[in-house]
């Protein structure tokens, strides 16, 4: 039997419910819902994706197939809620670094953008870290066709709300072209916090530092040509 990949069926996305069937109101449904959600984001990193069940998540916790099924569908739509709420998670601290950023008086040095911009990133990592099970959870995402959206409505919505403030910093630039390079640099910051979550063992201040340093160089172009523009 040829195997299907969740989200695809027969080169169609399939129509997997990820929708949560009924949020908790009282207290022990809350406390319900949210042991589901802290098993299994434990429970991804002992088996993975493809081995967790809700079988072994009901097990986990203690509870049974109706007391789950009775929030979620299946695997993915819990999955869906941890990488939502961790995507949200992640888009707070980027929000709150730029309201900080804000208050202060930027000169617009190439020193001073690469401070703010490995600030941010600090930020995100911290906040990604104290999320349980993060790591696993953004592999899922990364893996699972159907759960890929999650990730990248983030990143659009993070795009999207830095582009506001680099359309006022570069205010003759092509709009496309502003719009493309903060998606691009939005991806690329994304990827270095993937790579400090998944690789413990190494370096995270310098590798903060490092893409900070990389985004500004790619900018350069900007600020050139607003430099061109002044000069007529």
């Amino acid at each position: 039997m040829k195997r299907v990949t969740p989200g695809k069926a027969s080169g169609k996305r399939s129509a997997i419910p990820l929708g949560t069937k009924q949020q908790p109101v009282q207290q022990r449904s809350v406390e319900t819902f949210e042991l589901i959600l802290d098993v299994t984001a434990k429970l991804l990193g002992d088996v993975g994706v493809e081995r967790l069940s809700t079988n072994l998540i009901c097990e986990e916790a203690g509870l049974s197939p109706p007391a789950l099924y009775r929030y979620f569908p299946n695997k993915y739509a819990i999955i869906k809620e941890l990488g939502e709420r961790l995507m949200k998670r992640q888009n707070e601290a980027y929000r709150a670094w730029l309201e900080k950023e804000q208050q202060l008086d930027y000169d617009g040095s190439r020193d001073a953008s690469i401070r703010g911009l490995r600030d941010m990133q600090a930020a995100i990592n911290a906040a990604t870290l104290a999320f349980t099970g993060a790591v696993w959870i953004m592999r899922a995402l990364r893996a699972v066709p159907t759960l890929r959206h999650i990730r990248l409505d983030s990143h659009d919505d993070v795009a999207e709300t830095t582009f506001q403030g680099l359309r006022d910093r570069y205010p003759h630039a092509d709009e496309s072209a502003l719009r493309i390079a903060m998606r691009l640099s939005t991806e690329v910051m994304y990827a270095a916090t993937e790579m400090v979550v998944d690789n413990p063992q190494m370096d995270g201040d310098r590798i903060n530092t490092e893409v900070a340093e990389m985004v500004v160089r790619y900018y350069d172009k900007f600020v050139e040509g607003e430099a061109q523009y002044t000069r007529g």
